[in-house]
């Protein structure tokens, strides 16, 4: 099976030849070309070579076109923070008081410099591997977004007391969000990764979740092209299992402090899911640790297909050693070829 042919298969709850990986490398881009990170994502070319340099090396069955968070920002002309080995990060807060927020309008693709370099790069990329890989774009929620757009206690004041500005902000993120999501999928991608940190019971209760972001999740998502994958960024994800099915995703990302049984036996026909190692730990593991979690994962959550390994939070961090990578990999090569049986 090519990789496409693989996910698709995973995907249908069925058993594929072996289980997908997605090894979901960003800013791991720039350490591997040797560049520089702001240099790195400010030519959409180099974004793309690296992603298929990549895919070869570390035997990964996705691309992803994903570049920073704070690219959305970006685009609403906030500031993006670059570091030398990390994610760049949103900056000061632009909204900077609640009355601003009826001035605010959706940022529009074709005329963002930032979101047009990732354009560019998807269609690099979708003219490089064709039907044979699948693409994944990324958007971060419209209930998730104002975290980086004004702070998250400005952000909680909003959610839980100003329930008003709350909608108005909800419809201007969610006009951009579906706009941004559909022209990836136009320029090439497979699928959407929809970053939603904030609908985790980790960060905030389910009751309150259902009464916001779960109704924002399901018109958003309900106007988005395309498959959509729900990732909570290395929240947990149980609780809200059934909740993030009935938004219409396809893919749920389950966390490191997830139990892994239980969330399978719950997914099963009804969401695949896609983690959960812990990419904080990985920085410390060395090939026997890896090979070690990696096979533990395989079996409790492999069997019977729905299952895509990857790390637990959407992006592997620029520390973690390639060693591991390539551990990750081999050993899923060895172990993860189906038919699985739960106690090999």
């Amino acid at each position: 099976m090519n990789s496409m042919e693989r996910v698709m298969t995973a995907l249908s709850h069925k058993e594929p030849d072996r289980v997908p990986v997605f090894h979901l490398l960003s800013h791991y881009g720039a350490k591997e070309s040797g560049i520089p990170i702001r240099e790195y994502f400010s030519k959409p070319q180099y974004v793309a070579e690296s992603q298929l340099r990549m895919r070869e090396k570390y035997s990964n069955d996705c691309i992803y076109t994903f570049f920073y968070a704070a690219v959305e920002i970006e685009s609403f002309g906030g500031e993006v923070v670059f570091i030398q080995d990390g994610p760049p990060n949103s900056g000061e807060p632009f909204i900077k008081s609640l009355g601003q927020i009826k001035n605010i309008t959706p940022p529009k693709i074709n005329d963002s410099k930032p979101l047009q370099r990732v354009l560019e790069a998807t269609s690099i990329l979708k003219r490089s591997v064709g039907d044979e890989v699948p693409i994944i774009g990324t958007v971060m929620s419209p209930f998730s977004l104002p975290i980086m757009q004004m702070g998250f206690e400005k952000y909680l004041d909003l959610l839980y007391f100003r329930k008003d500005e709350f909608d108005l902000l909800m419809k201007i993120n969610e006009e951009f969000c579906v706009s941004w999501a559909n022209a990836q999928l136009e320029a090439g991608a497979t699928a959407i990764c929809y970053f939603d940190p904030l609908a985790s019971p980790t960060i905030i209760e389910r009751s309150k979740y259902l009464e916001t972001g779960h109704k924002t999740a399901q018109r958003t998502i309900s106007q988005i092209k395309g498959a959509t994958a729900t990732h909570l960024a290395s929240g947990i994800s149980l609780p809200v299992l059934d909740d993030i099915v009935a938004t219409g995703s396809a893919v749920i990302g389950f966390s490191g402090k997830d139990d892994i049984k239980a969330i399978k036996k719950l997914a099963s026909g009804k969401i695949s899911l896609l983690g959960n190692l812990n990419g904080i730990d990985m920085v410390n593991w060395d090939k026997k640790k890896t090979g070690k979690e990696v096979r533990k994962l395989i079996r409790e959550a492999a069997v019977g297909g729905g299952f895509i390994l990857s790390d637990n939070h959407g992006e592997i961090p620029w520390q973690v050693p390639e060693d591991v990578l390539l551990e990750i990999s081999e050993t899923v090569k060895e172990y993860g070829s189906y038919p699985i049986r739960a106690e090999d």
